[in-house]
């Protein structure tokens, strides 16, 4: 923080007068030798000793593989979400099948609880058309549900148990 010494240059019959550095601004003296540890005090120390192994957390490496290729295709990362939107909406479609058939049994068991009361007040002839046909439509629905599951049963049967001679079926 101090300013600058000034020097003057004397006339040429003085010799000039040695200006006297602060001790901040005198080189450093080295040690006449230089100053080395023995071994035995390195290997004292912790130079010698191997950092333990700390695991971290795993990474799914296929979602990452995803996410990278919809932000190189799309310059977008917002992709990862509505793929796993559509693996919870294909979950909730192969629930909702089996649901649907259960749906049809309380809804045809309504009816026929519908159809029992009217007639005990003496209303069954005139809702017994409609009831019967609601019923029969149901009943409709619950056959294609069960054909298309029997069909499926076959065609994961036959993959996974693939046979080599039809012909002993057929005796």
């Amino acid at each position: 923080g101090d300013a600058l010494p000034l020097q003057r240059f004397p006339p040429s019959s003085k010799q000039p007068v040695p200006v006297s550095y602060p001790a901040t601004c005198q080189p450093h003296r080295l040690p006449a030798r230089a100053l080395l540890r023995p071994a035995k005090v390195c290997q004292a120390g912790d130079a010698y000793t191997r950092e333990k192994f700390k695991p971290q957390p795993t990474r799914d490496l296929e979602k990452e593989k995803r996410r990278l290729q919809n932000i190189l295709a799309t310059g977008k990362d917002e992709v990862t979400d509505k793929v796993e939107q559509v693996f919870v909406q294909k979950k909730e479609e192969e629930i909702a099948e089996p649901d649907r058939f259960e749906e049809l049994m309380n809804e045809i068991q309504e009816r026929r609880e519908f159809l029992a009361e009217m007639e005990i007040l003496g209303q069954g002839k005139k809702y017994q058309g409609i009831v019967l046909t609601e019923i029969s439509q149901k009943l409709h629905e619950m056959e294609i549900i069960d054909k298309k599951r029997c069909e499926e049963m076959r065609n994961t049967m036959t993959k996974a148990f693939p046979l080599g001679n039809k012909s002993n079926l057929q005796d």
